[in-house]
């Protein structure tokens, strides 16, 4: 790989010798239409094995970060989805109306907080989960990093 710096308005990244240094937290959908920049340390990143997340990541678990809302820019159009989780708050997705890839999402009553998908991002180093919820829904092959805090 060639040394260099590639900048575009979102985000840089510098390349050494193979190695990338992300200098922000960029996140893209399937297509790239529909991205976001999180120029944050995440607030928390966890791992949920409730059944919506489930479906809606055609996964075992979903894995995602929290950031402040106030820290992440959005570029893109984006379709929205809302539900009612098992606590009764209100969930709106949001995902590209290209690729139909699920970018972000809030809790109606956490709006200081926006929630990314971790396969968003293309940064294999990404910080481990530090908790997991809904594990009474877990696989039961499914293994989960050590020291990880664990919710029913």
């Amino acid at each position: 790989m060639e040394s260099g710096v590639i900048t575009t308005p979102l985000y840089i990244l510098s390349r050494t010798y193979g190695y990338v240094e992300f200098m922000k937290n960029l996140a893209s959908c399937n297509c790239g239409k529909l991205t976001l920049c999180a120029e944050d340390k995440p607030i928390r990143v966890s791992i949920c094995h409730c059944f919506e997340c489930q479906k809606r990541t055609g996964s075992p678990y979903a894995a995602q970060a929290r950031f402040s809302i106030d820290k992440v820019s959005i570029s893109g159009d984006c379709k929205e989805y809302t539900r009612t989780g098992d606590s009764g708050s209100k969930i709106t997705f949001s995902f590209c109306t290209d690729c139909g890839s699920t970018m972000f999402y809030r809790f109606l009553d956490l709006p200081e907080v926006i929630i990314i998908p971790l396969g968003a991002f293309e940064a294999p180093e990404f910080p481990a989960p530090s908790i997991s919820v809904y594990e009474e829904r877990k696989l039961s092959w499914v293994t989960l990093p050590a020291g990880i805090e664990h919710m029913d």
